[in-house]
């Protein structure tokens, strides 16, 4: 049973704070269990920061997971998740810290500990397979309806003809 989570941010979008948008959802196997959106705390500096703090939500939401699986006694050992911002990557994945990303040190921390105890594992995801874009921005119709199509998510309001 896989537990992955895709993550993305929307750098910058509030209009009034300049607080980017945090958006993730996280799948056990196939079926999506959770999700969330959510402004971040901070006003990021670039929107490889953005995404970053994203990713450290969305771990944290991993690791959440996994303990109360085991509690249920389902074991999981690995998460996967998957991001389309590739600094974002190569940063959890650098053990080399830059003068520029010491503000960011924390979460490089925690998600950096998480790759190296063999939990996470992170994957590259092209920006037009990115089902996280669904929580972060307005998205054309076909984009949308793609999305919450491949979420399994059904409007039970809607009549059927």
């Amino acid at each position: 049973m896989q537990l992955s989570a895709f993550v993305d941010s929307d750098y910058s979008s509030c209009p009034d704070t300049r607080r980017s948008t945090t958006g993730y959802c996280t799948f056990l196997g196939g079926t999506l269990i959770f999700w969330r959106s959510k402004k971040q705390h901070t006003v990021s500096r670039s929107s490889c920061e953005a995404v970053y703090r994203a990713m450290a939500s969305a771990t944290c939401e991993l690791v959440w997971l996994q303990a109360l699986l085991s509690f249920f006694q389902i074991s999981i050992t690995q998460a996967a998740l998957y991001c389309d911002n590739q600094f974002a990557i190569f940063l959890a994945s650098n053990q080399v810290f830059h003068e520029r990303t010491k503000h960011i040190e924390v979460d490089c921390h925690f998600i950096r500990e998480k790759i190296n105890a063999d939990f996470l594992k992170l994957f590259h995801v092209k920006s037009s397979s990115q089902l996280a874009d669904v929580f972060t921005k307005a998205l054309h119709s076909h984009a949308f309806h793609s999305i919450i199509s491949k979420l399994s998510l059904l409007n039970i309001h809607r009549t059927s003809s």
